[in-house]
């Protein structure tokens, strides 16, 4: 690995943020990541005010296995929900220019949440969900238990709105879904990742990638783009 993944990997490992650009070829935006599993609220404030974009929860195909959750648009398109509900066909998704699908599963609210809005509640769902993702896992938890398990911990809709890795990952998308879940691959923690799309300070677009390069250097949390992490997962294979 490059000096640069070694210095983000060592980063993430350690509940520290990392800045990801995926490519000009695909949304062309900066996301500023978290593990999950060191979620805090001062975790939740960071990205809520140095990113400005949408707050989400990126998983691991397997977790997504397991916990049973489904793409959203899966569930939107399953003709059952679209007669009872025809407004879904008028919504469909058929006109995203940077993918064929989306990554969005099921959003959530750990149980012991208010609102679930505040740093505070959305650190307890995210660094929960880690920790019961961990459990799960190294337990060898069967699916039918593990949705269980998640039920009585987790209630949907919620306030943290999660992403799902495609299977086959980042050999069949390199969204930064599955960027993020290969970054904390490469780290050793669960693949679990909290982050945020950075914007720019009005809001009207993404925030340029020299302009998030230079905003990380400053603040020495290490930059990297999709191609490093794709080509660090190939050395390690």
């Amino acid at each position: 690995m490059t000096n640069s993944i070694e210095a983000a990997v060592n980063a993430f490992a350690n509940g520290l943020p990392v800045c990801l650009f995926d490519s000009e070829k695909r949304e062309g935006e900066t996301d500023l990541l978290f593990s999950a599993q060191h979620a805090t609220p001062a975790t939740m404030r960071q990205l809520r005010q140095d990113c400005g974009g949408l707050l989400f929860l990126a998983i691991g195909h397997e977790v997504g296995e397991r916990f049973g959750l489904p793409f959203l648009q899966d569930l939107h398109t399953q003709p059952e929900l679209v007669s009872q509900f025809d407004v879904l066909s008028e919504l469909i998704t058929n006109d995203l220019r940077y993918d064929s699908r989306s990554a969005f599963t099921l959003s959530l609210n750990h149980r012991k949440t208010y609102t679930g809005i505040t740093d505070k509640d959305r650190s307890l769902t995210t660094r929960r969900f880690a920790e019961l993702t961990d459990e799960v896992f190294s337990n060898n938890v069967e699916p039918a238990q593990a949705k269980k398990l998640l039920g009585q911990e987790f209630r949907t809709p919620g306030h943290i709105p999660v992403c799902r890795e495609t299977e086959g990952g980042l050999a069949r998308r390199q969204g930064h879904t599955e960027l993020a879940v290969g970054l904390a691959r490469l780290s050793g923690v669960s693949p679990v990742v909290i982050g945020a799309e950075m914007l720019e300070p009005d809001g009207d677009l993404a925030l340029p990638v020299e302009a998030a390069r230079s905003w990380a250097i400053a603040r020495n949390i290490p930059f990297l783009e999709g191609a490093d992490i794709v080509n660090a997962l190939k050395s390690v294979v």
